[in-house]
């Protein structure tokens, strides 16, 4: 099956469980889907460390990727397993297919939900922008190396607590920290959006601590 790349706020049947994720979050302060245990925390690092930084990632995000290729491996050997620093990945689906892929990751156990997004992100080009491409077949034969059999796959894809779950997130993400495109990184109270260099991203870790 081949998805839409469109923007979230242009399919209606996606647009739909996000106004009513606004009218829950106005009316509660908190998100309305509850404590499913599939939003927990996605995170590497350990909890003591100094400094916690969020990054707000979409799966279709050309510049996520980038990121997770050049960058990330030497912020995770050298800040992460360093105990300088941990990660949160919080998911921001910018369009219907990478809320697709977000809700097929939030379904693996934590522990392989960071394999699972690197090797999304790392083979983007294949299952996200291959012209004709099946997408959710695509997603699928990565999720089945993570233990993840297709009808696991498909059931996590219309699960509509799941989706609406996501996209509160991604309204939280803009109230909170008024994200609007991705990657965007949390270093404490410092929000900067934007792919970059390891040498920025260690001196914004520094400042941070």
């Amino acid at each position: 099956m081949s998805l839409s790349r469109r923007s979230l706020l242009l399919a209606p049947a996606v647009a739909a469980p996000l106004v009513l994720a606004r009218g829950a979050l106005a009316q509660t302060g908190q998100p309305a889907a509850g404590a499913d245990p599939r939003m927990g925390e996605r995170s590497s690092g350990p909890a003591t460390a100094p400094v916690t930084v969020i990054e707000y990632f979409s799966l279709t995000c050309s510049h996520c990727a980038a990121f997770h290729k050049e960058v990330w491996p030497q912020v995770k050997q050298e800040l992460v397993s360093a105990g300088k620093m941990r990660i949160v990945w919080r998911d921001f689906p910018l369009d219907q297919l990478a809320l697709a892929a977000a809700q097929v990751a939030r379904a693996l156990p934590a522990e392989r939900y960071e394999g699972f997004i690197a090797a999304l992100l790392g083979s983007q080009d294949r299952w996200a922008f291959a012209r004709g491409a099946d997408n959710i077949a695509e997603i699928a034969k990565i999720a089945a190396l993570a233990g993840l059999g297709r009808a696991e796959v498909d059931a996590a894809i219309a699960d509509q607590g799941l989706r609406r779950a996501i996209l509160e997130g991604r309204l939280k993400a803009e109230q909170e920290h008024r994200v609007n495109s991705t990657p965007t990184f949390v270093f404490g109270s410092k929000v900067v959006p934007g792919g970059m260099a390891y040498d920025r991203f260690a001196q914004l870790v520094a400042e941070a601590a």
